[in-house]
C-alpha cells in the first residue's frame, strides 16, 4: 500500500536529481583546444636504424715491442691519456748510443772548422797549399753531413720511444681489448678497439624508391624506447650497397644515442600533401570508433566522427566534418559529452 510518506519521499528526490541534473547542464567544462590547420603531410614508415660513433677505430702499435701496461675495457680516456704501453729499454740503449755519436761528429765538425779558418789565414800569407784547405774543407762538409745524419738517427730513436706509448686521439672509451701484457707486439699489431661516445649519427638503409623524399637537412623523426626525439640529414650515399637496393643515409641525432643502440627512424614512402590536420591528442578512441570535439561560436562541444590519414610528428590528417580553423579540444575531451557547454584555454605546445 502506497502511503502519503512514500509518495512525498518519491517527489522530493525527484527533485533533487533534477535540480543536480540543471545545475550539472549548466556548468561549463574547461579544456585545451587547438586550431586545426592546412598542413603538408606525407605518409610515412618506420625503418630500423643504428647509432654509431663517428670516431670509432682500431688502435695498433705503431712498433715492434713488448707490452707492458694496458688500460682495462671501459675505461675513459681524454686525449693525449696513454692506452698501452710497449718495453723501450733497448730503445733508450740506442739512443744513448746515438748521443755518443752526435757529440762525436759535433767534435769533428767544431775541429774542421778550427782548421779551415787556421789554413784561410796561413793562405793569406802563402804560408800553406791551396790543396790543404781545399782538403780540409771536403772533410769539414762531410763531417756535417755525418752530424746531420747522426741527429736524424736519434730523431728517429726518440720518436719510437715516443710511440711506445700508445695514446688516445680524441676522448673516448676503451671498448675491446685484443692483446695481454707480456706479449710481443710487432708493428701493426690491433691493441684495442677505441670509440668516441660522444660523436654518434644514425645509419638506416632505405628502399631505392624513397630517395627522391629525402634531402640533405631533412629532419626526421627518430624513435627510441617509446621516446621521440629528431635528427637530421646530413649525408645521402647514391648508390645501392648491394642488390637489395638499398641507399644508406646518415643523420645526426639532436641528443646523443649510445654507438650499437637500434633505433626507429620515421620516413616519407610518398610525396607530401596538403591536408587539414589536427593534434593526435584531440584523439577520442570509444568502442571502435575515432572522434574529436570540436569547440562551436557559442562554446558548445560537437562530437565530430573522423578517420585518420597520414600523419608527420604530433599531427596528423582529419578526415571528417573538420575544416581549417576550427578549435579542436586536445585536453579534457575524455570527460565530455555532445552539447557540453565549455570554457578554451588556448595550446600552448610547439607545432
Amino acid at each position: 500500500m502506497i502511503t502519503m510518506k512514500t509518495i512525498l519521499t518519491t517527489l522530493v528526490s525527484a527533485l533533487l536529481i533534477c535540480s543536480n541534473l540543471s545545475f550539472a547542464a549548466g556548468r561549463s567544462k574547461p579544456v585545451v583546444v587547438d586550431t586545426a590547420e592546412i598542413r603538408q603531410l606525407a605518409p610515412t614508415v618506420l625503418y630500423t636504424g643504428i647509432s654509431l660513433s663517428k670516431n670509432d677505430i682500431r688502435i695498433a702499435a705503431e712498433i715492434e715491442g713488448r707490452l707492458t701496461a694496458i688500460v682495462e675495457v671501459g675505461t675513459a680516456l681524454k686525449k693525449g691519456q696513454a692506452i698501452a704501453t710497449l718495453d723501450d729499454v733497448f730503445l733508450q740503449q740506442q739512443r744513448e748510443e746515438e748521443l755518443a755519436t752526435v757529440a762525436s761528429e759535433q767534435a769533428s765538425v767544431a775541429l774542421f772548422k778550427k782548421q779551415v779558418r787556421r789554413y784561410q789565414a796561413l793562405l793569406k800569407s802563402n804560408s800553406v797549399a791551396r790543396d790543404q784547405l781545399d782538403q780540409t774543407q771536403t772533410s769539414l762538409q762531410i763531417a756535417q753531413s755525418d752530424m746531420r745524419a747522426a741527429q736524424a738517427r736519434l730523431m728517429q730513436i726518440e720518436e719510437r720511444i715516443k710511440r711506445s706509448k700508445i695514446i688516445a686521439p680524441y676522448d673516448g672509451v676503451v671498448t675491446e681489448r685484443t692483446v695481454q701484457i707480456g706479449e710481443w707486439l710487432k708493428t701493426g699489431d690491433t691493441v684495442v678497439r677505441f670509440v668516441d661516445l660522444n660523436s654518434n649519427e644514425i645509419q638506416v638503409y632505405i628502399a631505392a624508391q624513397m630517395i627522391d623524399l629525402i634531402q640533405i637537412n631533412s629532419q626526421l623523426e627518430v624513435l627510441l624506447n617509446q621516446q621521440s626525439s629528431s635528427a637530421v640529414v646530413h649525408s645521402i650515399v647514391p648508390a645501392s650497397i648491394n642488390s637489395s637496393r638499398l641507399f644508406e643515409v646518415r643523420l645526426a641525432p639532436e641528443t646523443a644515442i649510445a654507438p650499437g643502440t637500434l633505433v626507429r627512424v620515421r620516413l616519407p614512402f610518398a610525396a607530401a600533401r596538403s591536408v587539414v590536420s589536427i593534434h593526435r591528442d584531440a584523439l577520442v578512441l570509444r568502442k571502435g570508433s575515432t572522434t574529436v570535439f570540436k569547440v562551436n561560436a557559442d562554446n558548445i562541444a560537437e562530437q565530430v566522427v573522423i578517420e585518420i590519414g597520414m600523419g608527420d610528428g604530433d599531427y596528423i590528417e582529419a578526415i571528417g566534418d573538420i575544416a581549417a580553423g576550427d578549435a579542436i579540444v586536445v585536453r579534457g575531451g575524455e570527460r565530455l559529452r555532445a552539447g557540453t557547454s565549455v570554457t578554451s584555454t588556448a595550446f600552448k605546445a610547439n607545432k
